[in-house]
């Protein structure tokens, strides 16, 4: 290859500036950027050179955070050493002073309602008193005051409506769907709004109130194959449908901040695509797709309604950030989040889909070296995890990074997989290791029959459920691949879900249908376990683990890493003391990275950084 290795660094890094938030009176933005190394929130004058950190985040730095609608503060979550228990946080603009807002050990909290009705209130759901459900409390912004102001009788979700009243609720049922509950206001009972069964239940879910309070907004796949944006009343039940695709998903939507009213609608078909639904965003939306080339996302505004955050996102390039002004319809670039990726020569990622052995149609991305003739490459498959959820099209640092080092990156949206309709996800019901993994085989008879890949030279590799699918290629199918990266996989179907995190076990019905039950399918979930097969093993293989894991727990790696021990397998083991179900520390990435390169440049041949 000719072209330049792009330094790990640039890749794996924490990015120059990202996450650009405008402030509700439209004066300000703040973006997360590193302080010493470590990710924290700057605020400055929008168009101004005043920007500075407000935030002092010195260990795992800051990920994701949001204004208070009083303009006056910014909240946060964070946890210790990636354990989940989420702490929430703020930090006054005007004082500097920063407050733990739910000082809770072994306690996580959740963000269930900001709103601008309510600046100085909060909604957020602690697990304090049940580790398993998450009681309703108010935060007063003003005083820090936590009020409780309703018990959790057995809700997995909440839906607060415009008054942020707690009107709306989500519940568990034994065959794995969920029951939609709604009442009048908050001192009547709960009644059923609608029932979602298994079939339906990743595919349909609550979306929000109406204004009126007389309305709620629901995703929901119920008589359509994919889920539909639909508008039920609460008192006829009547349902209007906003906006539907026969294949695809909804897969987001923007409402007006005042009126409530549907605006946007996105699927996310082989790239993101969005539908005016409101006329007056039609021009909005058709001046913003002109802005930037990439796939187009909004991704804040001001309260006033008059300026819009875009992100833009690009296969080859790194995300690009514009202010747009609704009344002038110009757009004014403010970032990139990776400035250092323009320096060097990035591949493109394209769309592909081939017929499974069974005949069902599997989509994808395959993403070739840049300057090479993609023809009998090594190859890796990269299998994301969830597994509901789906890769998409865009800038993937794994993807470049593979292709930069000479590899074919295979993503592959097998069966299981969200995005493209019920079917199709409800086909991976018990086939973990199954039809799941046949179609991740069938990906690779592809791209070997496209010419594209060298079949003696294929890695699988993954994260979570992609963990798990690379400890199964390992296992199951070792003469598929020449090696497997494995990155908190799941070992042992059965003692993981009965180690889920207790704040998981309203939602074990759900995994006892999509996977299986332990109770009464202990010897079909060790069929599909890889530690079932661990003497099948005949090729090399790189486990990473984080130590503090809540979802997959370090005993799932120890027990493959016991089991290849005693046999004699060779390996390696990757433990990181401070992380939980990924690598959130830069210095830990950049750890893991550097191995999974060698290992990969050792046993597949491509170039690796020194």
């Amino acid at each position: 290859m000719t072209t330049t290795l792009i330094p790990r660094d640039v890749l794996f890094g924490n990015p120059e500036r990202v996450q650009p938030k405008i402030s509700p009176d439209g004066t300000r933005l703040a973006y997360i950027a590193p302080v010493d190394g470590v990710l924290n929130v700057w605020v400055g004058t929008i168009g101004g050179n005043d920007f500075k950190p407000v935030t002092d985040d010195r260990d795992r730095g800051i990920r994701g955070y949001f204004w208070a609608y009083d303009d006056r503060h910014l909240l946060y979550v964070q946890d210790k050493g990636g354990d989940e228990n989420w702490r929430l946080y703020d930090v006054d603009l005007t004082t500097g002073d920063i407050r733990d807002l739910t000082p809770f050990d072994g306690v996580q909290v959740q963000v269930i309602d900001v709103d601008k009705r309510f600046p100085d209130s909060v909604l957020v759901g602690i697990n304090k008193d049940n580790p398993q459900l998450h009681d309703v409390y108010r935060l007063t912004l003003s005083t820090g005051d936590l009020t409780k102001i309703a018990d959790n009788p057995g809700f997995v979700g909440w839906v607060p409506d415009a008054d942020q009243k707690l009107r709306g609720a989500l519940a568990p049922t034994p065959d794995g769907g969920f029951i939609v509950l709604g009442r009048p206001s908050e001192e009547d009972e709960w009644e059923p709004v609608v029932t979602f069964g298994s079939d339906d239940a990743l595919t349909s879910g609550p979306a929000g109130f109406t204004l009126d309070g007389q309305s709620m907004y629901l995703l929901s796949s119920v008589d359509a194959n994919a889920s539909r944006l639909v508008k039920r009343d609460l008192a006829t039940g009547e349902e209007t449908v906003i906006a539907s695709d026969p294949q695809f998903d909804v897969a987001g939507a923007h409402a007006h901040p005042d009126t409530r009213e549907i605006q946007l609608v996105g699927f996310l078909r082989e790239r993101l695509e969005w539908e005016a639904i409101d006329p007056d965003v039609t021009d909005d939306l058709k001046h913003l797709l002109a802005v930037d080339p990439g796939e187009f996302n909004l991704v804040g505004r001001d309260a006033s309604d008059k300026v819009w955050l875009a992100a833009y996102d690009h296969d080859d390039g790194p995300v690009t950030y514009y202010a747009f002004n609704r009344e002038t319809k110009q757009a004014t670039f403010l970032f990139n989040h990776r400035p250092e990726l323009e320096d060097y020569q990035l591949a493109e990622m394209k769309p592909f889909s081939f017929a499974a052995r069974d005949g069902l149609t599997v989509h994808g991305y395959v993403t070739f070296p840049a300057g090479v003739e993609a023809k009998n490459l090594p190859t890796v498959i990269n299998v994301h995890g969830g597994p509901w959820a789906r890769d998409s099209w865009g800038f993937n640092p794994e993807a470049q990074w593979f292709a930069n080092r000479g590899y074919v990156c295979v993503q592959v949206n097998y069966r299981g997989s969200t995005g493209y309709g019920k079917d199709f996800t409800n086909a991976g019901d018990k086939e973990w290791g199954g039809k799941m993994h046949d179609d991740l085989l069938d990906a690779v008879e592809y791209v070997v029959g496209q010419g594209y890949s060298d079949r003696e030279r294929i890695a699988i590799y993954g994260g979570s459920y992609g963990g798990y699918a690379a400890l199964v290629g390992a296992t199951f199918t070792p003469d598929v691949f020449r090696c497997a990266v494995d990155i908190v996989g799941v070992a042992n179907i059965k003692t993981w879900i009965e180690g889920v995190p207790a704040y998981w076990k309203p939602m074990l019905d759900m995994l006892h249908v999509r996977v299986g039950d332990p109770a009464t399918e202990e010897e079909f979930l060790w069929s599909r376990s890889p530690l079932s097969k661990v003497d099948q093993i005949k090729i090399p293989m790189l486990i990473a683990q984080g130590a503090n894991d809540p979802r997959v727990p370090q005993a799932e790696s120890e027990q493959i890493v016991a089991a290849m021990k005693d046999k004699g397998i060779a390996h390696e083991y990757m433990v990181f003391e401070d992380e939980g179900h990924g690598f959130a520390k830069p210095e830990n990435r950049l750890k893991f990275y550097a191995a999974a390169e060698k290992f990969l440049a050792e046993h597949l041949g491509g170039r690796a950084e020194s």
